[in-house]
């Protein structure tokens, strides 16, 4: 991971594959900067900037400690291909044009396995260019993928002889042609023909250039095949096409299948697309194709008009062709402009959308634009100057990922609302643990509209949405997670809540209609609450009249409401709502221990996650089952009937350490500090960690709770250093919508989040300082005393300081070098300014502080809540 050869950068920009090592010129609006491959151990892989570091163990100056000027751009951090190598484990990651947050997310779809469009190395085939796509999902079919556009020639100039079906037009890519920043993507096809994209919200702007020297050799003009019926997953099912010649535009619409939901639900596309770019360029050929699989292929130019029906067999493709009039003997490459729109709503949205947001075609004013949007994101958190470069590219690559998504469509929802409406939330249970708590630092503008969203989702559905995507109900993972996410906003910002659109009492009903009224289909919303209600805990085996779901995951969904019952406690202390509320969700949420049977076994260790009937008695599996180290493809570990051992997509092992909030009831649960401390060890020597599952974001830093935080930071630093990197396979599996990213961002800044709370663990931060930009509560100022770069790497070398021996606030100190609260980092006002010191040693202290207050909260040992004599169930 760490580099100790550093030089001053030259200005020459070159762009490097990973694979051959073969250089090439990169676009002339490229980043300005000297790109190039490290050695494997630097662990930076495919895109790396090194500078002079700080001397080993010297204190930075004051000029040193400062955050970068205006005169930095902060986009330059940022890697896009980061999560985008198609390997065992990929994370999905979409690499193309986008703003924050857009619903038009631009980039090629390539063939294969390819859920976000775009997969590295340059081994595949692309179909085109498609302006929909979603970001870090796991639906292995891929989500969008609509409306692709493939730059073609043909030979002859004959349309005939133009290849418009999926497979004849496939075309691989230039090695070391692949090159993006955010806002702005290029490749090259093997043929010449260079593509370059960048969007707005809900448009793009795309440019297709035609070697002259190729269309010569092929006697071609330059043509563009658009795709109408082609998702990636290949589930049209009908739609409209229609085409004005003669201004040179077309509409196109169609419904397909949601990629992670119901098969009874289906949503709508539209998109507008404009080929004569204000009469600069000319159509001397237009068709309609149609074809399959199986030797049918036929284009009429004679059409304008095509409405297409749902094909239940075979997958039907079809779409427009068209030729530009331009002289293909000129000496010069030839560019072709096109601007397009996407909606959910209407063909109509999407051609104002694009005469809107792309009016005046201007391709390098778009690319500008998106870098400021993506520059303003990007500087809500300013690492100081002396930061070492290798980590401001991790943390930039990570906090430009944190604001890819969910997909801001508002204005262009299937329904008809005057709210705020995002879309693609794969999924809360993914998010609401480190996502959200990350945007609450710096963004409760987008935080209240997100919040904004799922409470609209209440008001026009019933429900909070869990998992929605492609603008339809996605199913349930591990429980109503939307609870969560309500709660975190509602402890953080209450008091600001009106001011940022949210109607804290809207937000409370819809919470506790989601927790207390059983849904009958929980399996895309809602809870199955009746039997929770009644036993406690999700019963195996259970005949329930009042709901319909699939009967598995019983321990981990028990778990997960539990969290959410503390979560809604939480919710109504910061409210002012009865104190009855506050006990009686309190007490649910202690029933967590339900669940753990006393009498499962495994490696010596005793006490785990099981499924339980409701008469009490147990139903045991072994705990190693969906482990790193299960084998045994017999074992469904999804959402799979045959997921037959009790938790989601993890193991027993993984699971028995979820209790975010009674970190000292759980310990007190498997027999107290040196045995909770001698399994937790077990779980990562053993191999039963695994990085890419959510629930295993909290067990690095379990050790807090025994009173060792030096141990977390140990821990810390080796999972950042073995699973994170600056390559394309650089993170732990599906980035699950920013997941992955926003845990990364946690640990570098130095902190660790309480979901629905305003607790932060603190860890040790990997950079001497920082400045968090809050609009709402102000400027919080961290400064590390005694950093040394010497300390982030995957082991911390014996007498360099690394660990917390105290924190200060505004010169006064913390008692606690455990935990602090968020409103111990800002000042609350958005005038104000907090300043945070975070004192290190190379000792490695025990404890958290003189008095019980400094620990860890916990709800069972009077932590959180005020709820005297309350104990956990037996």
């Amino acid at each position: 991971m760490k580099v100790t050869t550093r030089f001053l950068l030259a200005t020459a920009v070159v762009w490097i594959d990973a694979s051959t090592s073969r250089s090439a010129p990169l676009a002339s609006n490229a980043v300005h900067e000297q790109s190039f491959q490290l050695p494997a151990d630097a662990g930076s892989g495919l895109y790396a900037r090194v500078t002079t570091p700080l001397s080993a163990g010297a204190p930075p100056s004051d000029a040193e400690l400062k955050p970068h000027t205006d005169a930095t751009n902060l986009t330059q951090y940022v890697n896009i291909f980061v999560g985008t190598e198609a390997n065992d484990d990929p994370g999905d990651v979409f690499a193309g044009a986008s703003v924050p947050y857009g619903m038009a997310k631009a980039t090629i779809n390539v063939e294969g396995y390819a859920p976000a469009g775009y997969v590295w190395p340059s081994d595949k085939p692309t179909r085109g260019v498609s302006p929909l796509h979603d970001s870090g999902t796991g639906s292995s079919s891929g989500s969008y993928g609509n409306f692709c556009i493939m730059p073609i020639l043909c030979a002859d100039n004959e349309l005939d002889a133009c290849t418009t079906l999926l497979e004849p037009r496939e075309r691989m890519r230039r090695n070391g042609t692949d090159h993006g920043r955010p806002g702005y993507f290029t490749t090259t096809l093997d043929n010449g023909i260079r593509i370059e994209l960048t969007s707005t919200r809900r448009s793009t702007l795309e440019k297709y250039t035609f070697p002259a020297a190729e269309m010569r050799r092929a006697k071609s003009n330059p043509h563009l095949v658009l795709d109408w019926t082609n998702d990636s997953p290949g589930t049209f099912r009908g739609g409209e096409m229609k085409a004005d010649w003669q201004q040179g535009r077309l509409t196109m619409n169609g419904t397909w299948l949601s990629s992670f939901g119901p098969g009874d639900f289906r949503y709508q596309a539209f998109q507008c697309v404009d080929l004569l770019f204000q009469g600069k360029q000319r159509l001397s050929a237009h068709a309609f194709f149609g074809g399959n699989r199986r030797g049918y292929d036929t284009k009429r130019q004679d059409l304008d008009h095509w409405v297409r029906v749902a094909q239940q067999i075979g997958q039907y493709q079809a779409g427009a062709l068209v030729r530009f009039d331009v002289d293909r003997e000129a000496k010069e490459d030839v560019t072709i402009m096109v601007r397009r729109g996407v909606s959910f709503a209407s063909a109509e949205n999407a051609c104002r959308n694009m005469e809107a947001e792309v009016g005046d075609w201007d391709f390098d004013a778009t690319v500008a634009s998106s870098e400021a949007a993506w520059e303003d994101k990007l500087r809500r958190i300013e690492l100081s100057a002396a930061t070492p470069d290798y980590i401001q590219r991790l943390f930039y690559t990570s906090m430009y990922r944190t604001f890819l998504s969910p997909n801001n469509a508002t204005g262009d929802s299937p329904f008809a609302t005057d709210s705020p409406y995002f879309d693609g939330m794969y999924c809360t249970w993914d998010t609401f643990r480190t996502l959200f708590p990350f945007l609450s630092l710096t963004s409760p503008h987008e935080f209240g509209e997100i919040v904004e969203t799922y409470i609209d989702g209440w008001r026009k559905e019933g429900w909070l949405p869990e998992c929605r995507a492609n603008q339809v109900k996605g199913f349930v993972q591990g429980a109503n997670h939307g609870v969560p996410v309500l709660a975190d906003f509602a402890v953080k910002y209450a008091k600001a809540a009106s001011s940022l659109g949210v109607d804290t009492d809207e937000l409370y009903r819809a919470m506790q209609h989601d927790i207390d009224v059983p849904w009958p289909q929980w399996e895309y919303e809602g809870r199955q609450a009746a039997p929770y209600q009644l036993y406690g805990y999700i019963p195996f085996g259970y005949l329930d009249p009042a709901s319909v779901g699939e009967q598995t995951r019983e321990a981990s969904r028990s778990l997960e409401y539990a969290f959410g019952d503390f979560t809604a406690a939480m919710t109504a202390q910061a409210l002012g709502k009865p104190v009855e509320d506050v006990q009686r969700y309190a007490m649910a949420s202690l029933n967590y221990s339900l669940n753990f049977d006393h009498g499962t076994m495994s490696d010596g260790f005793k006490t785990f996650v099981q499924r339980r009937r409701a008469n009490g008695t147990f139903v045991p599996s072994d705990p190693t089952f969906c482990s790193p180290l299960d084998n045994n493809s017999s074992h469904a570990c999804s959402l799979q009937a045959e997921n037959d051992f009790g938790v989601y997509e993890s193991s027993s092992w993984e699971y028995s350490f979820y209790a975010p909030h009674d970190r000292a009831g759980l310990v007190e649960l498997m027999g107290g500090n040196a045995t909770f401390e001698k399994r937790l060890d077990h779980f990562f020597s053993k191999g039963y960690f695994a990085p890419g599952n959510e629930p295993s974001f909290d067990t690095p830093t379990l050790y807090h709770v025994l009173g060792k935080p030096y141990r977390s930071v140990r821990r810390v630093r080796e999972v950042v250093d073995t699973y994170f990197s600056l390559k394309p396979g650089g993170i732990p599996g599906n980035d699950d919508n920013a997941a992955m990213a926003s845990l990364l961002g946690f640990y570098l800044l130095g902190f660790y989040p309480t979901p629905g709370t305003k607790e932060l663990l603190i860890l040790s931060p990997f950079m001497p300082g920082y400045t968090l930009h809050n609009p709402v509560l102000g400027k919080a100022t961290v400064n590390v005393v005694g950093y040394d770069e010497r300390s982030i790497g995957k082991t911390i070398p014996q007498g360099v300081k690394a660990f917390v021996s105290e924190v200060r606030i505004d010169g006064k100190r913390h008692t606690s070098r455990c935990r602090l609260s968020f409103d111990d980092l800002f000042p609350g006002t958005p005038e104000g300014e907090r300043k945070v010191e975070i004192v290190l040693t190379e000792q490695e202290m025990e404890g958290c502080g003189d008095t019980d207050g400094d620990w860890p909260m916990s709800l069972s040992t009077g932590g959180f809540l005020d709820l005297k004599g309350t104990r956990r169930p037996s």
